[in-house]
């Protein structure tokens, strides 16, 4: 029987009321509604998969995986699984259809439990196909799929200024999950690695908190590590156009890699900040490394936060918002007008060797086409960039991120039709 995490705690009659609570309330939880607490869902099933232009949750537990069997069909029936515990966690319901304390003792739940009397806290669960599913480190083409590689899933190149760790780079699969309560997040991940034991195992992952993108026009725009805040130019969910542009995959975008169509690329870069020698830098100069003011965000041209701004304009020493500043050399109008739906996070994880705060942003951005929107401008940056030299990219990976999976389908279904 299908109960919310909630009513788990209840049992009984009062389980079975919150389950029907829950059904009365699904057509609007799909569409982010409120189904009896105010918390808000998002449908697992659709066009696009969700996590993508859903607004920013604030907590994110993301994890890439190796694929460890040659099967092709149980890598296909991982997705399966996958698909079917993801609709049910995002909808606020335990992982497996028995859950975590309502099965038979002398056996492992289908659920681990920690979410028992959480809702769904707005989670959203995202799945990647990355390069090595295709054709392996080794060139092997374990699961008869290397003919619909898409021409644009290969590994990012190795950019100036990367010292790239492997093991926190590259995966077959991966799993982004977004909430607004970190147990649930890291509760989805959790269930996904449990259910893919013998078939995946963990690469690497990462916990985010803080949102650092707006990916709607509701959304306040949140601040980086740096105090700045962060994404201001981010392409909105409300912006049909743009993401039709920017974001999804076009029909005929790519012969061999039909099945992508509707879905989008996903870059995964994990940038440590040196943030010890940035909070010594004074305020005019930290102002100029990004071409915004720290409190308002707005260009140093003048303005608001949403104001254009204007490269043109001249200072004391040459432009008045600095050539090599990160709003200059990533603006759209300096890189061909591209643009990138960024949903990236800040992260703490600890201190390092030396004492400093092992600490960043985990930048997540999805594209059309990482050959033309994220690549050149990436290069761009690494070159001339101001802020390149308070930053260290210690991760990186690209993903090939399928349309949404209709009722009755799993997730990426078409690539192995």
């Amino acid at each position: 029987m299908d109960v919310s995490r909630r009513g788990l705690l209840g049992g009984g009659a009062a389980a079975a009321g919150l389950a029907g609570a829950f059904v009365a309330g699904r057509a609007s939880a799909d569409e982010g509604g409120t189904p009896g607490t105010g918390d808000p869902t998002y449908a697992f099933r659709g066009e696009h998969q969700a996590g993508i232009v859903t607004p920013a949750q604030d907590r994110l537990h993301f994890a890439a995986f190796d694929v460890i069997t040659g099967s092709r069909a149980q890598l296909v029936a991982l997705l399966k699984a996958w698909t079917e515990a993801a609709d049910r966690m995002t909808r606020g319901l335990p992982a497996g259809e028995i859950g975590p304390v309502e099965g038979a003792a002398n056996v492992p739940p289908d659920d681990t439990g920690e979410a028992i009397g959480l809702d769904a806290s707005g989670l959203t669960i995202t799945f990647g196909f990355g390069p090595g599913l295709f054709v392996d480190a080794q060139g092997r083409d374990r699961f008869g799929l290397a003919d619909r590689q898409p021409e644009a899933l290969r590994d990012l190149p190795h950019f100036p200024g990367d010292n790239l760790d492997p093991a926190r780079s590259q995966g077959d699969l991966c799993v982004q999950a977004c909430a607004d309560d970190p147990q649930v997040a890291v509760h989805a991940v959790r269930n996904l690695a449990r259910i893919g034991f013998g078939t995946v195992s963990v690469r690497w992952s990462q916990l985010g908190f803080g949102r650092t993108s707006t990916t709607s026009t509701a959304q306040s725009t949140p601040r980086n590590l740096f105090g700045f805040k962060d994404g201001t130019a981010n392409v909105k969910a409300e912006e049909a156009a743009a993401l039709d542009e920017h974001v999804w995959v076009g029909a005929g975008d790519d012969a061999k890699a039909d099945w992508l169509a509707g879905g989008s690329y996903l870059v995964a870069r994990r940038i440590n900040m040196t943030i010890e020698v940035w909070d010594r830098q004074p305020l005019g100069d930290q102002e100029s490394f990004v071409g915004r003011t720290k409190d308002t965000g707005a260009p140093l041209s003048g303005g608001g936060e949403l104001t254009e701004p204007d490269f043109t304009m001249p200072g004391s020493d040459g432009p008045v918002i600095p050539r090599d500043s990160h709003v200059s050399v990533v603006h759209p109008d300096h890189n061909g007008g591209v643009r990138m739906l960024r949903r990236g996070y800040n992260f703490v994880d600890g201190t390092d060797a030396l004492g400093g705060l092992n600490a960043g942003l985990f930048f997540l951005a999805y594209v059309r086409d990482p050959r033309t929107h994220f690549i050149p401008v990436q290069t761009r940056m690494a070159k001339v960039d101001a802020l390149m030299e308070y930053l260290k990219v210690t991760g990186s990976a690209l993903f090939a991120v399928p349309a949404g999976a209709r009722p009755g389908e799993h997730v990426g279904q078409a690539l192995f039709a």
